[in-house]
């Protein structure tokens, strides 16, 4: 049975850990780069979802350490974590695929992209 689909904040969290271990406010910063602003994640959230994350076994603590007094950990994907995000990825490229095929198609999207 295929694995149902990540929401989008649970993708970006673990598209920004695909590239190196981080923080919580370097995920959150990484999440606003990689979206372009579009998602602001709270720290509620994102704890919500690492915690998630790291049950399923997606993600996992590298490192922890003390910073001006406060606990900082850092969280990097497993090799699980990695395979769901190219999945994930994969189906998400196909879909955005078949609907641009079916656009040009339809008359209602140019060769280049743009409708």
């Amino acid at each position: 049975m295929a694995e149902s689909p990540l929401r989008e904040p649970t993708f970006l969290v673990l598209t920004a850990l695909a590239e190196a271990p981080k923080h919580g406010y370097a995920v959150i910063e990484d999440v606003l780069r990689i979206s372009d602003g579009r998602v602001r994640l709270r720290a509620g959230t994102l704890y919500a979802v690492l915690d998630r994350l790291r049950a399923d076994g997606l993600i996992e603590v590298e490192r922890e350490e003390v910073v001006q007094s406060r606990l900082r950990r850092y969280y990097r994907l497993t090799a699980l974590g990695a395979r769901r995000l190219a999945e994930e990825a994969d189906r998400l490229r196909h879909n955005a695929d078949a609907a641009r095929v079916r656009l040009r198609r339809g008359g209602l999207l140019s060769n280049g992209g743009a409708a």
